[in-house]
């Protein structure tokens, strides 16, 4: 007896065959226009201005120069006048679509007010929380059967200088094991009084991401058990990945010409 297969049906064959279709690419987030005109001259590109309360990725910016601002230019110099105009993905409207308006209504029900919009964007949900909610919520999100996003993946900070009253915004990424869905919750505070709950109690794994990122953008999180720097030493001045802070940097000689530090270079905000 052999162990040859045998013919392959019909059906087989074209299964086998067929060429797997590449999945269409989503939209992109927000607005991205390019706007680099071809003479030296740049006309100035008005930006509407940010309002007092923060939201989902900051306000409508200009990029300015380096690499990322203008596609396709072959400008990498960061002189060439190029502008991009960014807008942040805007609210969404219901229905959200798939699972996105169960977790909306669920938390609605049990904390009514706790959500203060909604961006669903590349097929990601995100919420914007109020900072005085965000430490009831966080055990909610975690232990309702409904909900159970058991894990926080990861927290992040953003700086926005040009979002007036909300200029740090601190994301967490959760994760439900249960029911195999990711939720992004954003909460913003201002500059002048930078302090956010922790999490920490509810999700123990997110010590050190918060104080990576008090250490870089100096966000104080309330009843973290300690929060000290992890990056950086004990007395570093500052926070090193906000917008404000100076580059530093030393003159380097090279080939006869003396190369400034960065931060005199020209201003990357």
């Amino acid at each position: 007896m052999t162990d040859r297969p045998g013919p392959k049906t019909p059906d087989e064959d074209q299964t086998i065959k067929e060429k797997p279709r590449s999945a269409e690419p989503g939209p992109k987030a927000g607005i991205e226009r390019e706007d680099a005109p071809a003479s030296d001259r740049v006309a100035e590109v008005a930006v509407t201005e940010p309002g007092p309360v923060g939201g989902v990725g900051g306000s409508p910016k200009v990029r300015h120069g380096m690499w990322g601002a203008g596609r396709g230019s072959g400008d990498t110099s960061g002189y060439g006048r190029m502008r991009r105009i960014i807008e942040p993905p805007a609210p969404t409207a219901r229905p959200y679509g798939g699972w996105f308006d169960e977790v909306v209504d669920r938390i609605g029900e049990l904390r009514p007010g706790a959500i203060a919009q909604v961006v669903v964007d590349r097929g990601e949900l995100t919420l914007l929380i109020p900072r005085d909610r965000l430490g009831e919520l966080a055990p909610v999100l975690r232990d309702d059967p409904y909900l159970r996003f058991e894990h926080c993946a990861s927290v992040s900070g953003v700086h926005y200088p040009e979002h007036t009253g909300a200029e740090l915004h601190v994301v967490h990424h959760l994760q439900s094991m249960t029911h195999n869905r990711r939720l992004r919750l954003e909460v913003t505070c201002p500059d002048a009084d930078p302090h956010l709950p922790s999490v920490v109690p509810t999700y123990p794994a997110a010590d050190w991401h918060e104080r990576e990122t008090w250490d870089m953008f100096g966000v104080v999180f309330d009843g973290h058990p300690a929060l000290t720097r992890i990056l950086m030493p004990d007395d570093w001045p500052g926070h090193p990945q906000r917008k404000d802070y100076p580059l530093g940097g030393i003159p380097v000689e090279y080939k006869g010409a003396t190369i400034p530090p960065p931060d005199e270079r020209r201003s990357y905000l």
